[in-house]
């Protein structure tokens, strides 16, 4: 064997995870898994489809879809972290986690939830809706999607195998320093730095698209305030990014420039900041908060006003509270570390800021239930996830409060109120959002509704879980129970809460279950749906295309706005007997391209070196980054040169469904 085999087989053997059993069975279902995926797609021959179809795709639809997809897997994931951490937390002196395993599931949760679910669903829900809804035919930079979605599954899943290969990051989802340089030294922290560097590239890519497509490709007639909410909140939503993310940016370099390359940034000795760290995490994670609850909203408001069968009320008040939140969120990071040394002034001014916030997000609440007032209310799957949010919600929102109080969160910061808090806000917020969502624009995806009777078992297992499992924890915060830590004494008495903590979670993970059961069994025995208004009650330009699944091009004639609610307006006027005239041009549509996915490749090499030092992989992973760069410049007028849809394919297409549906 010669001495650079040898080398290579001691790094893989110092590095893969054998000695934990939790990780190695992990290891056997991942090994297992990924067997099973090729010998699936060897068997049907199906790795050219899978080319074409998916991995070189740019049509935002599918990018919307294997958004999803990642995410749900994420959540999987991530839920799983939770549970082993309720699995610890649930009796005293629990030995189930070491110490450090405990860390590092705490730290990953966090990370996953976060970055590699809840903004993924978000911006799957996005590709898959906006476009329809401002009457586009896609994004307007569809290669730049395909990038965008690639750089974040390359990130993911370089931060993912931290799991298996080297050992997780142990620093907190939020890595502070000095922990995360002096206090950490094997890779974990590297996979934590370069997963989010790599894949923030694809969310500031998504951010930029958003708001050119929102500005610049809606239909004729569709002004600013005839926007549908969940297209202004995604706009709203990708400014934020646009000015978050590079903070982010920044920071990850600086803290990867002490980490490998031996500078004092954010290091104890020589001349380093610690707090410098807080505050630039802190000055995109705040705004981050509201990059994954804006969309949240968006979602609600659409949903509620369709099942509530009117205009959603106060829109303009809806507009300017969003436009209000997005600004005051910049303005309020220090209520994060309001106990570690600031002086009471810049505490009160933060304290103010924080407190301000809550006056937008109270308005919305109320155009919710006077939208809800007098209402033909239809209690389907995505209302109940809409009106279960609202007291929810309120609750995460009323606790945001109480600790915006300065004086009252040095009671509360450290303790398992804050835990309970954001939960609270997230949770309900942002997931309650990504059930509805996927829920209520099912149809769009795959051409049939989800079971109503396990949607409702869903939301009933997870939303009664939920309450279960946090609600005690504000009561473990009031009795003085720490966040952060793996193991308590039985004289703390903190006992029976965990437990009941524990039995909510196991509810949660019960409805997730239900969820997916619930996908498989639509699938083989949900009626497919044979018109584009799959509920019967859609009021915005999604529901206008011919199909259930949108054609590839989306609308055979772009629509003409005349108002807000768009659809519903259209649909008046057929039932008044109007036609509008109908005369098919060729349709300009995107060729897929596989250059996003090798340059994300790439990245991935390049990260996973820097990961371990191995400046030879990340100098030929940098390489390869470059000549995609190189490659897409001198073929770019080809790679945009796209195709038409003729006017014949347009009308046997729109023919074929309009049989279809008759049939």
């Amino acid at each position: 064997m010669r001495k650079g085999e040898v080398k290579m087989f001691s790094f893989i053997k110092e590095n893969l995870i054998l000695d934990d059993p939790l990780i190695l069975t992990a290891n056997i279902m991942i090994f297992l898994t990924v067997i099973g995926i090729i010998a699936v797609l060897t068997y049907y021959k199906k790795w050219k489809w899978l080319w074409t179809e998916w991995l070189t795709t740019v049509d935002h639809k599918r990018i919307g879809i294997m958004y999803i997809i990642a995410a749900i897997l994420m959540l999987f994931r991530g839920g799983v972290d939770a549970l082993l951490m309720r699995a610890q937390l649930t009796v005293p002196n629990n030995d189930f986690l070491s110490s450090q395993h405990y860390n590092e599931i705490f730290t990953t949760h966090g990370v996953i939830m976060i970055i590699f679910m809840a903004m993924p669903f978000l911006f799957g829900l996005m590709n898959i809706v906006v476009p329809l809804q401002i009457g586009a035919r896609d994004v307007a930079f569809p290669y730049l999607n395909a990038l965008s979605y690639w750089s974040f599954f390359f990130g993911a899943l370089l931060f993912n195998i931290s799991f298996v290969f080297g050992g997780s990051p142990d620093a907190g989802w939020t890595n502070y320093a000095p922990l995360a340089i002096e206090g950490s030294p094997g890779p974990g922290v590297n996979y934590y730095l370069l997963g989010l560097q790599i894949s923030g590239i694809g969310t500031l890519l998504t951010g930029i698209n958003f708001i050119v497509t929102i500005i610049k490709m809606r239909a004729p007639g569709m002004t600013l305030m005839r926007m549908p909410m969940f297209t202004w909140t995604t706009l709203i939503a990708s400014f934020i990014i646009v000015f978050a993310f590079p903070v982010l940016t920044v920071t990850l370099a600086l803290m990867t420039f002490d980490r490998l390359f031996g500078t004092h940034f954010f290091t104890l000795a020589d001349g380093g900041m610690p707090m410098l760290w807080s505050n630039l995490f802190w000055i995109w994670g705040h705004p981050e908060v509201y990059i994954v609850i804006l969309p949240a909203f968006g979602i609600f408001s659409e949903i509620i006003s369709s099942f509530a069968k009117k205009t959603l009320f106060g829109y303009k008040s809806m507009v300017i509270s969003i436009v209000a939140i997005s600004f005051l969120s910049f303005i309020v990071w220090v209520h994060h570390f309001f106990t570690m040394g600031g002086s009471a002034a810049v505490n009160n001014f933060f304290s103010i800021t924080t407190m301000a916030i809550s006056i937008p997000t109270g308005i919305k609440i109320f155009n919710w239930l006077f939208t809800l007032y007098k209402g033909r209310i239809e209690l389907k799957t995505p209302m109940l996830w809409s009106l279960g949010f609202i007291p929810t919600f309120v609750i995460g929102g009323v606790t945001g409060v109480m600790l915006g109080m300065a004086a009252a969160d040095f009671q509360f910061h450290n303790t398992y109120f804050l835990v309970a808090h954001f939960h609270y806000a997230l949770i309900a917020g942002t997931v309650f959002a990504c059930f509805a969502g996927l829920v209520f624009w099912y149809p769009k995806m795959f051409g049939h509704r989800l079971d109503e009777r396990l949607g409702k078992w869903t939301f009933w297992l997870f939303t009664i879980g939920f309450n279960v499992c946090f609600l005690p924890q504000f009561l473990l915060g009031f009795d003085g129970m720490p966040r952060r830590i793996y193991t308590y004494g039985p004289e703390n008495d903190w006992t029976f809460l965990n437990v009941v903590s524990t039995i909510g979670a196991v509810g949660m993970g019960v409805g997730f279950l239900v969820l997916v059961y619930n996908i498989i069994y639509s699938f083989r025995y949900a009626e497919r749906d044979m018109t584009g208004d799959s509920w019967g009650v859609g009021r915005t330009l999604e529901w206008a295309t011919t199909t259930a699944i949108p054609p590839h091009y989306n609308f055979a004639v772009i629509p003409e706005v005349k108002g807000l609610d768009a659809y519903w307006i259209m649909k008046e006027e057929q039932k008044a007997g109007q036609k509008p005239f109908v005369e098919y041009k060729p349709i300009h549509m995107p060729s897929n391209v596989g250059t996003p996915f090798v340059m994300s490749v790439f990245f991935f090499v390049a990260g996973f070196g820097l990961v371990f030092k191995l400046w030879w992989m990340a100098i030929l992973g940098g390489i390869g980054v470059l000549l995609c760069m190189i490659y897409r410049s001198l073929r770019s007028h080809k790679e945009d040169e796209g195709y038409y849809v003729t006017v014949d394919e347009i009308i046997k297409t729109e023919h074929n469904h309009k049989q279809y549906k008759e049939a």
